[in-house]
């Protein structure tokens, strides 16, 4: 009994301690011990729960005879709200905090909330090579079902608990999207509630000026419902090469020549500082090395941008197979490097044996409990942000990025932007190969402010004709963001499906000069 009374007087004091401290002073200073304590555990009861219902879902096959009827308890909550009068904009019910993305919509509370309960994989076609999901399956879902029976996603976006409609309806990208492009690109098929509340599919032969504006929309021209994905033949390991690399234009250099290599199947970057950088290829194989297999998704194993670090220190090339799942979310654990803000101590030999298989915290549950101040705080001395820039213009972007934020690790990760219809293409509509540069973290710029600063790297953007991913904080003017992005095909369709009144452009949903 003496360790349980020696714990009980622990959580004793420890409570005591929040009491005089006040709850709040504790989440904001101290907040790796309320991560620990309480959101570690229901992060993992969340992740258990929605890993059984997806498995048991569809092991009974039940999930396609109740995707028709949810689409029909969406299309008559659409005509009711057409039927009353649709004196307000519409928008999904599910709540902002369950987003990946750190914005908090205040349009949740305004507008019509559509309540659409789709989170499952409705069929695998291994013949047509597509895979037909609800718009509410993630990352985490996908790859486990896949993998599992020798499958996967040309582009598989890193975070467990990225979904689907918000990759398609915002953006995806991973480090095989120089040869697929981005997550948009590996679709065929969108199936959307318009605002009248008539059910649509669109392909690229079938109403295809839909099928092109759908995505980076954000849900302003209908209720995804549903979306075919292709999927290509899976492999055990990928065999990844390490090539540490110093000078700004060795990198940029380096970096474009492995990005333009279609032998390469993955190709990513991780810059540590600004003429210090490791460049990774890798394809998929079969067989590997025993001694070179590298499990880097197990617990325990160090975190993998320190673990990619290693290499530079050392100044030393290396090559690991690493299991395939494993790899597709090598970033999910520390949640790229943002973790390390938030429990410092969290890439520890200790703290990875001991509650390293409870890690990560659920980015929703950080969200929910995250309060007014931390928020406040994040916005204005933090930063998360993903810039789509020409490959040809990376060593000037990387030069802005570190004179205006001065955040690293920088990620690289390159694609290949394909010259169609839609809010995003380039600028001579020909195909081009571009590059994701995300910041993650806290700029160490001297007098960093987040609106000055931020409206200066996305001027930067816009001038190589550039694109911002819309999950992050976007700072532009209405001219300045359909500047960047072409919205001619988009309010060409708002205009013909009635979206108008429906939903609100995506500049005033998701900007924060438009947001109240």
């Amino acid at each position: 009994m003496d360790p349980l009374l020696y714990l009980g007087g622990m959580v004793a004091l420890f409570l005591l301690w929040v009491k005089i401290k006040g709850l709040e002073y504790v989440i904001i200073h101290q907040r790796w011990i309320f991560v620990c304590l309480f959101l570690l555990p229901l992060s993992v009861i969340f992740d258990v729960y929605y890993y059984l219902r997806a498995w048991l879902i569809f092991r009974m096959c039940s999930a396609p005879k109740q995707h028709d009827q949810r689409v029909r308890d969406i299309q008559k909550q659409v005509r009711e709200w057409k039927k009353e009068g649709g004196k307000t904009y519409m928008c999904t019910g599910r709540p902002g905090w369950l987003t990946v993305s750190l914005r908090v919509g205040k349009y949740k509370k305004t507008h019509k909330n559509i309540m659409i309960n789709l989170m499952d994989i409705l069929e695998v076609d291994t013949k047509r090579q597509v895979v037909r999901v609800e718009p509410l399956v993630n990352m985490g879902q996908v790859t486990a079902l896949l993998n599992s029976i020798g499958w996967t996603l040309p582009v598989l976006p890193e975070l467990d608990d990225l979904t689907v409609g918000g990759l398609i309806m915002g953006t995806g990208i991973e480090s095989s999207s120089h040869i697929y492009g981005l997550f948009q690109h590996i679709c065929v098929a969108f199936e959307l509630v318009l605002a009248d509340g008539s059910l649509v599919r669109c392909t690229v032969k079938e109403n295809s000026d839909l099928f092109y504006a759908v995505p980076w929309s954000c849900g302003t021209l209908g209720f995804l419902v549903a979306a075919e994905i292709r999927i290509i033949p899976a492999r055990r390991f990928v065999k990844l090469q390490y090539e540490p690399v110093c000078g700004l234009e060795r990198i940029c250099q380096r970096f474009a020549e492995e990005s333009a290599n279609k032998e390469n199947q993955f190709v990513e970057g991780l810059q540590f500082s600004l003429d210090e950088a490791v460049i990774m290829t890798g394809i998929m194989t079969e067989e590997a090395e025993p001694d070179k297999i590298n499990c880097i998704g197990h617990y325990y194993k160090p975190w993998f941008f320190k673990h990619v670090e290693s290499y530079l220190k050392e100044n030393r090339r290396g090559v690991e197979y690493i299991p395939l799942r494993h790899y597709y979310h090598r970033h999910t654990r520390s949640i790229f490097w943002e973790l390390q803000d938030i429990i410092p101590f969290g890439n520890s030999p200790l703290f990875r044996g001991l509650f390293g298989w409870m890690v990560p915290p659920k980015i929703s549950l950080l969200k929910l409990t995250q309060g007014e101040t931390i928020r406040q705080l994040y916005e204005q001395h933090h930063v998360v942000q993903d810039m789509l820039v020409p490959m040809k213009h990376l060593e000037s972007a990387i030069t802005t990025f570190h004179k205006d934020i001065h955040v690293y690790p920088l990620w690289l990760c390159p694609f290949v932007l394909p010259g169609q219809p839609g809010m995003v293409h380039p600028k001579g509509n020909e195909a081009e190969l571009y590059v994701d540069i995300g910041a993650y973290g806290e700029p160490r710029v001297k007098h960093f402010q987040a609106r000055a600063s931020m409206r200066q790297l996305e001027k930067f953007v816009r001038g190589v004709h550039g694109f911002q991913m819309l999950y992050a904080d976007v700072y532009m003017d209405r001219q300045e963001f359909w500047e960047m992005f072409d919205g001619s095909l988009y309010h060409k369709l708002r205009e013909e499906l009635g979206c108008k009144d429906a939903f609100p452009e995506v500049y005033d949903k998701i900007c924060k000069a438009a947001r109240h």
